[in-house]
Parts: structure tokens; C-alpha cells; sequence
């Protein structure tokens, strides 16, 4: 992917589309935009999987279908980065270097922590915590001294307060958690925000401790609704009440897939996988309104599949149908 991206980078570096400001609490209304706006700092990646989804679509006279994906291909969503990719200080440099010649920060989330999603959809990781560290420190040579927001191991934390993740390496996943964040904030231009949950899976007052245990007060601050679907609304109100708990930390939320709230229907014990009838969020904005929420962020990528559920490919991967519900129910 590093040379890939790199070269598209250098031919394109003229796309700085980014997000329009959207309104506190309400439904989002995405579309392409001419030029950013204030409040949207983050970086549009030219060959992003939702870019490659609608120059096919074009190609193949599907404008319609071109149309309605262009509103996730002209947000700036997350570059997912995990260890499983061998080059990730190249991979890492390409997309920072990317991102600073267009003017913007990168916005990037590190998801490699080892035994990684509790062996479910998205099991993997690190091998061990070595390797860990080694991955995080690569990671953040790439970085260097460009500025990018950093997504801290989604899950990570609340698998250990769910009980999901063993005895046996609680211990060290909150030492890993700590190192990361320390290792990253050596670098200059980087912001940290460490994942917090969201409002429907457990308590801030059940959150908070485990949070700073995993380092939250040497980080810039934590993230609510990560690849959920919780309103806007409730997450802003779940991330107050954390925030009072933890110093006054400021926080981002996931508003990718929250447009139409979370699902209710059905196996409620796989809400979160791939669920029908859900729509884009607020577009990305760093123009909030409010003090503590530092930004909208389309964390999880609209459009790529949480798992093998409900027909979708594997975790990670485009799914072209699901893409198109979220752009066409979007308000």
C-alpha cells in the first residue's frame, strides 16, 4: 500500500477536499464540497477504497451510484494502520507527507494491540508486546514532526472493562497502552485519543478509571462511538459525563454511521455488525460549537464492512452495498 499510496499522492496532491461544519446533535448532510472549509483540517487520501468505489462505478456508467458514494470519497475519513502491514514507518511517512503537502493533518488510528478484538471479527495484533512496541515506535518515526491525530486501540480498553479480554494480559495491555501514548506524544505535531466506548456499552463511572489506567491523562484525550451507531446526542452527553471524570479531558466522536442512530431491530447481540437501514453522520468538523468536543471524526471508514454478518466481506473490506444505503439514507 506505501508505494501505492505514495504515488498517488504525489499526482494528486491537489485534492484537499475536507469536511463541511456540521450542526451539534443534528443529522448529517454530506456532499462534495469546492474547497474546505473552516473546521476541517484532515486530509482526503485520493485513493481511498470509497475513491476507487466510485471512479468504478463511473467507469462503468453507474452515475447515479458514482454520486451517492462521492459523499464519503470527499470526506476525510481514518487511515487504519495495524501491524500486519510490514513497512508501517514508510506507510506511516507516505501519508503524512501526503496530507502536509495538501495542507492538512493526517487522521489515523493504531489498531494492532496484541490478542486484538478477543479472537472475533477482527482478531490479530501484535504478536507479543515487543513486537508491539516496536510497531508503535515505527509508526511514530513515519510520523515525524507533521502533524496528525491519533485514534489510540479501539476496543482496547473496554474489552477489559467488559470482561472480554483475559486476566492474564490486562496487565499488560494497559502497560502497552501507556507506552503508546507516551511514544507518540514525543512527536511534535501529534494529538492522542484514546478510545472510550460508547454510551451503550458501559457506565463513564465503569470507564473512567481503566481509562487513566491506560494512560488518558498523558494523552490529548479520548474518542466516543468508534464504529458505532449511538446518536450524536447521546455520545456528546457520554463523553461530558466521562470527561468530568478524567480531568476535564475535551473528546471526538464517530458520527461516520450515526445518522439514523443505533439498530433495534433484530439480534440486538449483533447491533453493531454491518446493521440495515443506519445513514452517514455530521461530516468530519473540527467547528464543534462545543469546548469539549474537539471533533466530529468519520473514524471508522462509512463503507467498509465491521465483519462477516448480514452478507458483508471481511472486516476491513469495501462493501459497495452498505456504502450506498449509508450514503442514500443520509438527511
Amino acid at each position: 500500500m506505501g508505494a501505492r499510496l505514495l504515488a498517488a499522492a504525489l499526482a494528486l496532491l491537489a485534492a484537499t477536499a475536507c469536511a463541511a461544519p456540521g450542526a451539534a446533535g443534528g443529522r448529517g448532510a454530506p456532499g462534495p464540497d469546492p474547497s474546505p472549509p473552516a473546521g476541517a483540517p484532515y486530509w482526503v487520501n485520493p485513493d481511498g477504497k470509497a475513491a476507487r468505489a466510485v471512479a468504478a462505478h463511473r467507469a462503468a456508467g453507474r452515475t447515479a451510484e458514482a454520486e451517492l458514494l462521492s459523499r464519503i470519497s470527499t470526506r476525510p475519513v481514518a487511515e487504519w494502520l495495524g501491524p500486519d502491514r510490514p513497512e508501517a514507518e514508510a506507510e506511516t511517512r507516505a501519508l503524512t507527507e501526503a496530507a502536509t503537502a495538501a495542507g492538512r493533518a493526517a487522521l489515523l488510528v493504531l489498531y494492532g494491540i496484541p490478542h486484538r478484538d478477543c479472537g472475533q471479527y477482527s482478531a490479530g495484533g501484535a504478536t507479543d508486546g515487543d513486537a508491539y512496541r516496536a510497531w508503535v515506535d515505527a509508526v511514530a518515526r513515519g510520523i515525524g514532526d507533521r502533524r496528525a491525530t491519533v485514534v489510540l486501540e479501539p476496543d482496547a480498553v473496554m474489552q477489559i472493562v467488559d470482561g472480554c479480554t483475559a486476566e492474564e494480559h490486562r496487565a499488560e495491555r494497559y502497560a502497552l497502552l501507556r507506552s503508546a501514548v507516551e511514544r507518540l506524544k514525543r512527536q511534535p505535531g501529534v494529538t492522542v485519543h484514546l478510545d472510550a466506548g460508547n454510551p451503550g456499552w458501559a457506565a463513564p463511572e465503569t470507564v473512567a478509571a481503566p481509562l487513566r489506567e491506560a494512560g488518558a491523562d498523558a494523552a490529548d484525550g479520548f474518542a466516543v462511538n468508534v464504529s458505532n451507531f449511538r446518536t450524536t446526542e447521546e455520545s456528546v452527553a457520554y463523553g461530558r459525563r466521562l470527561s468530568a471524570l478524567v480531568g476535564g479531558k475535551p473528546f471526538v466522536v464517530d458520527t461516520g454511521r450515526n445518522g439514523n442512530g443505533p439498530y433495534t431491530a433484530g439480534d440486538l447481540a449483533e447491533d453493531w455488525c454491518n446493521p440495515p437501514g443506519r445513514a452517514l453522520g455530521e461530516p468530519p468538523t473540527t467547528g464543534t460549537g462545543d469546548p469539549l468536543v474537539s471533533a466530529y471524526l468519520w473514524i471508522k471508514r462509512p463503507g467498509e464492512s465491521d465483519g462477516e454478518c448480514r452478507g458483508g466481506p471481511k472486516a476491513g473490506e469495501w462493501f459497495d452495498a452498505y456504502a450506498l444505503e449509508l450514503a442514500r439514507n443520509a438527511q
